[in-house]
């Protein structure tokens, strides 16, 4: 049996959440506002102040990190979910749930009482767990890059972030 658990990133993991946004960005690039080759060349400062702006965390089975989630304040009341992604190896054990709900928790906990965030088109998996923690679509649409043809819709939710499973898991 494995647990799984889920811990924020402080700006002195910068090196650690470099490689796992990394990896998110070579596993499904179709899925986020930005590329590789644009965040490969991100500095070390830049990492570190993308941490000290924002509520990332990290999921790990063990020691092996296995998903990350970000929130990043976007106005009055409101904050954003983003760079959510799981590892290949890591999907439908609960993972992406736990990531989820951490970060809910901890807009909550900073006085957010809505939650937004972006699903690329297609992505069913994403909105289901997303339909799952309360969100609905918004009717917002716009493309994932500027410039490219793949879109993605806003969905939000607000209210207590709900559930007592933040935190760890056994599966």
């Amino acid at each position: 049996m494995t647990t799984l658990s889920v811990r924020p990133l402080e700006v002195e993991d910068w090196a650690r959440y470099r490689t796992l946004r990394l990896a998110a960005l070579a596993d499904a690039p179709q899925a986020f506002g930005s590329t590789l080759e644009r965040e490969q060349a991100f500095t070390q400062e830049r990492w570190r102040a993308r941490l000290a702006r924002r509520g990332q965390f990290v999921a790990e089975d063990g020691d092996e990190a296995c998903g990350l989630i970000g929130v990043v304040p976007e106005a009055p009341g409101i904050a954003q979910v983003v760079s959510m992604w799981v590892h290949p190896s890591a999907r439908g054990r609960g993972t992406a749930d736990l990531l989820l709900l951490t970060a809910l928790r901890w807009a909550q906990d900073h006085g957010f009482s809505r939650v937004e965030l972006w699903v690329t088109e297609g992505n069913t998996a994403a909105e289901r767990l997303y339909a799952r923690h309360g969100f609905q679509r918004t009717g917002r649409v716009q493309p994932v890059r500027e410039g490219e043809p793949q879109r993605e819709f806003r969905m939000a939710r607000s209210g207590p972030a709900g559930g007592d499973r933040a935190g760890t898991a056994t599966g």
